[in-house]
């Protein structure tokens, strides 16, 4: 199963195995999703994080 690497709203970052609707781009509902933190332990708006360039 993939894993998604998502950042919250209160700028905790962590990964996922289900990132709910991915499969429907940004362009219908816009990138964030409403997942629980596991740092905060509460509902939070969460976007994924885009990859590491070197």
């Amino acid at each position: 199963m993939e894993r998604t690497v998502v950042r919250c709203a209160e700028g905790h970052v962590f990964s996922t195995a289900s990132f709910p609707m991915q499969n429907l781009g940004p362009g219908r509902l816009g990138p964030g999703r409403l997942l629980r933190c596991p740092r905060c332990a509460r509902l939070r708006h969460s976007v994924p994080v885009a990859p590491e360039k070197n």
